[in-house]
């Protein structure tokens, strides 16, 4: 009985809290429309979560082209098919591995940092003495950062799909002495506008949902500053679930457009 009871408090509790974090998004939706506009700060974040993120993300990006060419590579070799090498990576990484992999890099890193930021403003008083002073919070910490966020992944990813696909080149060309024209023009021969166009899109939801989530997580936080770890901890884990979510939406919504 007390299992049970735990579980359907814990049901609830998340029920609650995707609708607070539903609450949150429209808020930021009617603020993000009205002046004034915080620039400057939009700049600097797009800044801190971009650039500063470029070596993480090249890295990785790198690292996922390495390994899954040299993990598949064997396999098609099986059946003779290491010509279609670059043009399934291609497909593979630009699609759905790239996208998927470089969020989740990016909601460990950008998430975990602003739930940490904004919990540590908010137990510190730092946002209520914005409130006192005149200044709307809201407006300069979450919508700034959210739209930094929203902007900023869509090109991380980008780098990322591409310093992937020099990777997975550099295996090609060591293992099968492919030239690089030829790797590329056989990746990009196979990759369409409907490859590219729902793999894009999402990417911009991804981004808002990372910037959604630590804003909520940091702007929300309470029990002191033990209230910042696990408001870190949590946009971490909550805005790595909805990306999942986000993903499984994209490509059902992608899989009915080519039916069509």
């Amino acid at each position: 009985m007390n299992k049970k009871s735990g579980t359907l408090a814990q049901i609830r509790n998340t029920v609650e809290e995707i609708g607070e974090i539903a609450l949150f998004a429209k808020r930021f939706f009617r603020e993000v429309f009205n002046p004034p506009f915080e620039f400057r700060e939009l700049l600097r974040q797009s800044f801190i979560i971009g650039n500063k993120s470029i070596f993480l993300v090249a890295t990785t990006g790198f690292i996922m082209g390495l390994v899954l060419t040299l993990q598949t590579r064997p396999t098609m070799a099986q059946f003779g098919a290491e010509a279609w090498m670059p043009s399934m990576v291609g497909i593979s990484i630009v699609r759905e591995i790239g996208p998927v992999i470089t969020a989740l890099i990016c909601a460990g890193k950008i998430g975990s940092s602003i739930g940490a930021e904004l919990g540590s403003m908010k137990v510190t008083e730092q946002i209520a003495a914005m409130e006192v002073s005149g200044t709307n919070p809201f407006k300069y910490l979450v919508v700034t950062r959210v739209v930094a966020a929203t902007l900023m992944i869509p090109i991380l990813v980008i780098i990322a799909d591409g310093i992937a696909l020099m990777g997975s080149f550099l295996v090609e060309h060591v293992k099968g002495n492919v030239s690089l024209q030829l790797y590329f023009s056989q990746v990009f021969r196979n990759i369409t506008f409907g490859d590219l166009t729902p793999a894009t899109v999402k990417t911009f939801f991804f981004g808002f949902a990372i910037g959604i989530v630590g804003c909520y997580k940091g702007y929300t936080s309470k029990k002191g500053t033990a209230g910042v770890g696990k408001a870190a901890n949590s946009a971490v884990v909550v805005s790595s679930l909805f990306l999942f979510i986000i993903d499984f939406i994209a490509v059902l919504v992608a899989d009915i457009f080519y039916e069509l």
